[in-house]
């Protein structure tokens, strides 16, 4: 098949260009040919939180990607359309992530759409965002209208897509594995890279840090006293993408800098696995979330996990099998740190990952993306 993939990809950085990228990977080993459209101009500076939008790396040289798509520009969006229109592919995978991308993305798609030709699907990460603005009902709309059939990865997305389109095809499947970040290494190799002790555990919080992801709820628990006795430290890896002062006069306050290592800027793709191989378990603390790609880079990685019970995180981490569910406080999340380390819980959590990761291979993905484009009619 031909296909077309429209979103973020190199020269961006982040999980959702590391999605597509993979994505793209993983039809060419299957025999299709593919092509990614991605943004020239992604997030306007004053909208963006980070430090960079933008990958430090070598573009991929397995990978046709345009860099072509302006997110604020309407006559950037017909252009584009129209030239996705003429390569007469026969899908379009749409990722979306948030409504402020409606625009540009639900314009693209109804000019391509006008080939007659080209099936479009969209992988939906969320379609109500977490961080709420004024009008991302009628965004998200936009986008939802021009697109034949939605794949969602998470049921509580999906069960949100309902509310928003109750006629086309829609259908769940898991985010798969990310396990383009290398091969894993022992602990000893990863502690010596990042410069960690030897003597000591660690946690580890990965990923950007905004503030429904719950690092408030994780550093709480850090002074439990019972917490505070274990021998292990909190890593913090990640940038911030909000005021990062309260989050440094919550440290003060608990008197926990000791448990703690900060590497609070953005992680390259190369150096994150060295962050979860040093790692006992992951914490994933969310007040509310959909999926997280952070589950899956344990997975591929085989770590143990603490997530908490919001959103489709349950449903992607079997409690007591793979790691804890726990309720979004500090209290819930102490417990099961002080029950993992107190009952040597890691080894047992690492065997059962290896098996219920199988679940999550793209292949599977693929698989349901060519089934929904088979049932599509016009």
């Amino acid at each position: 098949m031909k296909v077309v993939i429209l979103g973020s990809a190199h020269p961006f950085r982040g999980g959702l260009a590391a999605y597509n990228e993979r994505l793209a990977r993983e039809f060419i080993r299957q025999g299709h040919s593919v092509q990614i459209y991605t943004f020239s101009l992604q997030y306007p500076e004053f909208l963006f939180p980070g430090t960079s939008q933008y990958s430090e790396q070598a573009a991929p040289d397995d990978l046709y990607i345009h860099v072509k798509v302006n997110s604020v520009n309407p006559l950037n969006w017909f252009s584009v359309g129209k030239e996705i229109a003429k390569l007469n592919a026969d899908l379009l995978i749409v990722k979306f992530w948030l409504p402020f991308m409606g625009p540009s993305l639900g314009t693209i798609c109804r000019q391509v759409k006008k080939n007659g030709k080209t099936k479009i699907i969209s992988i939906i990460d969320n379609i109500i965002p977490h961080e709420k603005r004024i009008g991302d009902w009628q965004l998200a709309k936009y986008f939802v209208n021009s697109v034949d059939g939605f794949i969602a990865m998470s049921d509580s997305v999906l069960e949100d897509l309902k509310k928003f389109d109750s006629k086309k095809p829609k259908a769940f499947s898991p985010h798969p594995l990310f396990d383009n970040f290398g091969e894993a290494v022992n602990k000893i190799q990863a502690y010596e890279h990042l410069g960690l002790e030897v003597n000591s555990d660690y946690l580890l919080f990965f990923g950007f840090i905004r503030d429904y992801k719950g690092l408030d709820l994780v550093l709480e628990a850090m002074a439990d006293p019972r917490v505070k006795e274990l021998n292990f430290k909190l890593i913090v890896a990640g940038e911030f993408y909000t005021d990062a002062q309260p989050y440094w006069d919550q440290i003060t306050r608990l008197g926990i800098a000791d448990k703690l290592i900060l590497k609070t800027d953005f992680i390259p793709d190369d150096e994150v696995r060295y962050y979860f191989c040093a790692a006992d378990m992951v914490v994933q603390p969310y007040k509310h979330a959909t999926q997280s790609g952070v589950t899956q880079i344990c997975y591929h990685f085989d770590r143990p996990m603490l997530v908490t019970n919001v959103g489709g995180l349950p449903e992607i981490v079997p409690n007591g099998k793979v790691g804890y569910v726990v309720e979004p406080n500090a209290q819930s999340i102490a417990d099961a740190i002080v029950d993992f380390y107190g009952n040597h819980r890691e080894f047992v959590y690492r065997d059962n990952i290896k098996v219920e990761k199988k679940k999550f291979a793209w292949s599977a993905m693929l698989d349901k993306i060519f089934e929904m484009a088979g049932g599509i009619t016009w």
